[in-house]
């Protein structure tokens, strides 16, 4: 059970939503036929993350927020500002990047006050990313949260983070006009990497780099 719910966990840092929603699912099922109600919560977060990027997006924001309530009532603390990301993600799949952004503003505060901040240049991605979504009008405080998202990321050595903020600061900028800019951010993050290159964020910025390069 412990294993199932890291491994979905884990697929959850690449957006590997089919693999998530599969071993998430499988941890319910057994820690539930096992009587392990505090292990419901967190694999219950992590099934509703990946119903929302499957087209059921109500239903998956309805069961993160039942797990996140089952999880604090539980005592649970470490890893709350993550599963509050995956949350505000949902509300941005859902079509409410303002909700998104309140919640991400208590994983914010969270991350602060606990010192939990090794998901932070996340935290700064999805919000610059649900800003833009709010608004096109939002470019300017979006790019900022793109900015310190990658710059975080690049203190904490954290590669795959780094790689998702340079490639959305990327996106930016290409719409923007500054096609070399953006290639020339996003090219030496892409070359760092030796291995996944079938995960959706190698992907996606490996799509974005020929767009830049065309």
């Amino acid at each position: 059970m412990y294993a199932l719910g890291l491994a979905a966990l884990f697929h959850s840092f690449y957006h590997g939503v089919h693999a998530v929603h599969e071993r998430a699912d499988a941890a319910i099922r057994l820690a539930t036929e096992q009587g392990f109600p505090f292990w419901i919560a967190p694999s219950a977060m992590l099934h509703g993350w990946a119903l929302a990027h499957q087209g059921r997006a109500q239903e998956g924001v309805e069961q993160l927020t039942r797990g996140l309530s089952a999880f604090r009532a539980a005592g649970g603390e470490i890893m709350r500002p993550y599963y509050l990301a995956l949350l505000a993600d949902a509300q941005g799949t859902l079509g409410k990047p303002a909700t998104g952004l309140a919640v991400l503003t208590e994983a914010l505060a969270l991350a602060e006050t606990t010192g939990e901040r090794w998901h932070a240049p996340a935290l700064h991605r999805l919000k610059g990313a649900l800003l833009l979504q709010q608004s096109p009008d939002n470019h300017a405080e979006a790019e900022t949260c793109f900015q310190h998202a990658t710059t975080l990321a690049q203190n904490q050595q954290a590669k795959s983070l780094e790689l998702r903020a340079a490639t959305s600061l990327a996106r930016l900028w290409q719409q923007q006009g500054k096609r070399q800019e953006a290639h020339d951010l996003l090219t030496p993050v892409y070359g760092w990497f030796t291995e996944g290159f079938d995960t959706a964020d190698l992907q996606e910025a490996k799509a974005l780099l020929e767009e830049l390069e065309g």
